[in-house]
């Protein structure tokens, strides 16, 4: 018999500015660290204001973790040191595993309505892998298989399993899985999840009950991290509820993080930013 994870913690999204004045929701972040070990932070970057998110990130450097970022709706134009440059569009995701260091610029340009909306969460790298070579993964729309199930939960595979439905993205370091799921109203979803792995869900689309019990709705803006246990048991009440279900393998390693760079001492952190001061932080060249 599968047991199902009960909650742990419930936190609301807090307004913030990063970048060259852009508006988000922080889902979760330094504050929190180790509470979500292998991730690091979720930011929530959904708006119809072009004047929120417009300035974006310009130029700054990465190293020691890898950032994901998922597009609902609208466009993030991207290029970084590599000599990568592209666009990425409604339904699309981009794995950058920074490694040893890679300087890059996303700036969002929303849709012809103004819309912004996507995510991006950041994911810790272990010792072994801090200074591996960058890379990226762009995932389209059109790679990403959506499974729906018989009661009318349909889920957007981005990275793990469900059912005979296998996500595009693999081989990454910390086992992860990353579904978009949505629940119509009244239904359940019962997933799987791996024993150990740090499990949990941000809700960006109405509310649900996110515990077998159905103690509380959780609404949108909401990020639930789980206890442990084998299972999640998701249900809607009158209303559909969509979530990202995030899971991964913790690093349980100390953590070193100021910006953009996360490693795993002060030192290390020292040389990373004597690094980017004096040119001598990229590894890989173009």
């Amino acid at each position: 018999m599968k047991n199902t994870r009960n909650i742990r913690t419930v936190i609301k999204s807090k307004p913030t500015i990063e970048g060259a004045g852009v508006h988000l929701q922080r889902a979760f972040g330094n504050n929190e660290v180790p509470m979500f070990d292998p991730f690091l932070m979720l930011d929530d970057f959904r708006s119809n204001n072009p004047a929120h998110y417009r300035a974006g990130f310009p130029w700054h450097p990465h190293r020691g973790m890898e950032t994901i970022t998922y597009v609902l709706s609208g466009d993030v134009e991207h290029a970084d040191s590599m000599g990568n440059k592209g666009v990425i569009s409604s339904g699309d995701t981009q794995w950058m595993t920074a490694g040893s260091g890679i300087i890059h610029q996303e700036m969002p340009r929303g849709d012809n309505h103004g819309r912004m909306e996507g995510f991006q969460l950041w994911a810790n790298l272990p010792k072994s892998h801090k200074m591996m070579e960058p890379r990226y993964r762009d995932i389209k729309k059109n790679q990403v298989p959506e499974a729906t199930l018989e009661n009318g939960v349909t889920v957007k595979v981005i990275c793990g399993k469900v059912g005979k439905h296998e996500g595009p993205v693999k081989g990454i370091i910390i086992d992860p899985e990353y579904l978009d799921v949505e629940i119509p109203a009244g239904a359940e979803f019962k997933h799987p999840t791996m024993r150990g792995h740090t499990v949990f869900a941000y809700v960006i689309q109405g509310q649900g009950y996110f515990d077998e019990k159905k103690t509380n709705l959780i609404a949108n803006g909401s990020v639930c991290l789980y206890e442990v246990g084998d299972q999640v048991a998701i249900s809607a009440a009158n209303e559909p509820v969509r979530f990202l279900l995030i899971s991964g393998k913790p690093i349980r390693e100390p953590v070193a993080w100021r910006g953009p760079i996360v490693m795993n001492t002060d030192e290390e952190l020292m040389l990373s930013f004597q690094e980017y001061q004096n040119g001598t932080f990229i590894k890989i060249k173009e």
